[in-house]
């Protein structure tokens, strides 16, 4: 199993959503807002915002836990669907998941998720 994390700018949320329905074992998603900033330290972006005096960049945080199988398949719509050819479309995380356990059966691994 893999976890997912992508770093995205809001308004290509919906069609990153819409794509992810069409994928035939994707479990769920968890979807985030957050701020923040990356090399560009929040400068020349119009949608920023001031908070204690530093910059920050309005951002959606997605993560998945998918099956190794997947990992190319879900990066490949993020790529796509979050592109804008702009500085700032985002980043993209693969992490290893070594368990899962569903809280209300006890399931553990693949089957958890």
């Amino acid at each position: 199993m893999k976890q997912i994390q992508a770093y995205i700018k809001p308004h290509k949320l919906s069609a990153v959503t819409r794509a992810f329905h069409h994928i035939e074992g994707l479990t769920g998603v968890s979807i985030c807002d957050m701020k923040g900033f990356g090399r560009s330290r929040a400068q020349d972006v119009p949608h920023s915002f001031t908070e204690d005096l530093v910059d920050y960049v309005a951002v959606v945080k997605i993560e998945t836990v998918v099956e190794d199988s997947m990992v190319d398949e879900i990066i490949e719509i993020i790529q796509r669907e979050a592109h804008t050819g702009l500085r700032g479309d985002g980043k993209i995380y693969v992490t290893p998941v070594l368990d899962a356990v569903r809280v209300s059966s006890g399931e553990r691994g693949d089957d958890a998720v």
